[in-house]
């Protein structure tokens, strides 16, 4: 099989990667990937809410914003991780900071909830 065959296979085309390509991260790099969370925030676990917000922080809280639009106009990876998690792809500048927010909010039920457990 070619590289680029085997390649194509690791990642999902609507966003993120598919459970072939996370089996190869763990074998090469000894990462434990896990799909992301599309939950919805009523019914995640606290893990969950603080995976999920860790990961939209940490994408779209950037200061400096990768290409979410190729020039023919069609999404990015970067762009199309949002489908992965659950979220609609971000097509400006403002959808991604809206998700990020979502992130922080997330990551503050996280907090509380953890407070209330202790």
């Amino acid at each position: 099989m070619s590289a680029a065959r085997s390649r194509r296979k690791r990642k999902d085309p609507g966003g993120g990667l598919t459970a072939a390509g996370r089996r190869w991260f763990a074998r090469r790099e000894g990462a434990e990937l896990k799909p992301g969370v599309k939950k919805s925030r009523g019914r995640m676990t606290p893990d969950e809410m603080r995976r999920k917000g860790s990961w939209a922080v940490r994408f779209y809280g950037r200061a400096r914003l990768p290409r979410l639009r190729d020039r023919h106009g069609k999404p990015t990876r970067f762009a199309l991780t949002a489908a992965a998690w659950g979220e609609p792809v971000p097509r400006t500048v403002a959808a991604a900071r809206r998700i990020a927010r979502r992130g922080q909010a997330l990551l503050a039920a996280y907090r509380r909830n953890k407070k209330r457990t202790r």
